[in-house]
């Protein structure tokens, strides 16, 4: 199998597989960017990307067509290939969240400051820029966004969360995603039958950050699945950080699996208040005094 690289085409895989997706269904670069809240120079990267794959084919008129169903399923069920560049961006992660990288900075800088070649530090810059925390500037330069970088803010983070995520539950609005939410559960029932011990922290936070916002998509509340992903984004940095108990996180996604089962058979007041005391013990539990 090909591997992927790219964070944001193995994401588009993963929405090929999820909703079954059939050969020839067009996917648009511009349905993509609002679905994944980016530009759409970095989906037509991915989406290049997934061609190479032999996931997608050139459309007749232009654009791209899913191609093979079985390839989109395999790379969504896949790691991402080792690169050595996450030990880099681990590293730049945590400067930056200690504010030892400024808001702007050029490329040359960056080199200078983490020793790795340009084309290894554009990938990753290109990786923060999909994941919302950077942003290219003309030239060389690079933005970087705003985070949370306090554990205060961290823990109103979770408040907010308990607002806006039982709520989404509730609304009359909602839809349910049967394909996507039963691709998180069969995800959450293998976290908890013990390949939580090995996957990432990154990929943990990836994952787990998805399933939250699947299901806050499907009240159809433009204003709640924004906010959450937002929100999202910037957290991203302090959950880098976190040294992440397996056993604990465990239980976590056991009561992932709750949640999404009681969503799945329709009971979302249970699931509504499921959710609230989940995010009521997550917060203090992963945003200890410092």
């Amino acid at each position: 199998m090909t591997q992927i690289s790219s964070p944001l085409a193995r994401e588009i895989a993963r929405l090929v597989h999820a909703e079954r997706l059939a050969p020839g269904e067009p996917l648009t670069e511009r349905s993509l960017a609002e679905r994944f809240l980016v530009s759409r120079s970095p989906i037509r990267t991915a989406l290049r990307e997934l061609q190479q794959a032999g996931v997608l084919a050139a459309a007749e008129r232009g654009g791209f067509k899913v191609a093979d169903p079985s390839a989109a399923r395999a790379l969504a069920a896949s790691e991402p290939a080792p690169d050595g560049g996450e030990e880099v961006y681990l590293a730049i992660a945590r400067d930056r969240l200690a504010g030892e990288i400024p808001d702007r900075a050029s490329e040359n800088e960056l080199l200078r400051r983490y020793g790795i070649t340009r084309p290894r530090l554009q990938a990753l810059l290109r990786r923060m820029s999909e994941e919302g925390w950077a942003e290219r500037l003309p030239g060389h330069g690079w933005r970087f966004l705003p985070v949370l970088t306090s554990m205060e803010t961290y823990r109103q983070s979770y408040s907010f969360r308990q607002a806006i995520e039982p709520a989404a539950l509730l609304e009359p609005g909602f839809v349910l995603n049967r394909p996507v939410l039963e691709r998180h559960l069969e995800q959450q029932r293998r976290f908890v039958a013990g390949e939580i011990l090995e996957i990432s922290a990154v990929r943990l936070f990836e994952t787990n950050s998805e399933m939250h916002e699947a299901i806050a998509e499907c009240s159809r509340n433009a204003f709640f699945i924004e906010s959450l992903r937002r929100v999202d984004r910037l957290r991203r940095l302090i959950e880098y950080q976190q040294r992440v108990d397996r056993e604990q996180a465990r239980q976590r996604c056991a009561e992932h699996v709750h949640i999404l089962e009681l969503v799945l058979d329709g009971r979302n007041g249970k699931a509504a208040e499921a959710m609230r005391k989940h995010l009521s013990a997550l917060g203090p539990l992963k945003a200890p005094s410092p």
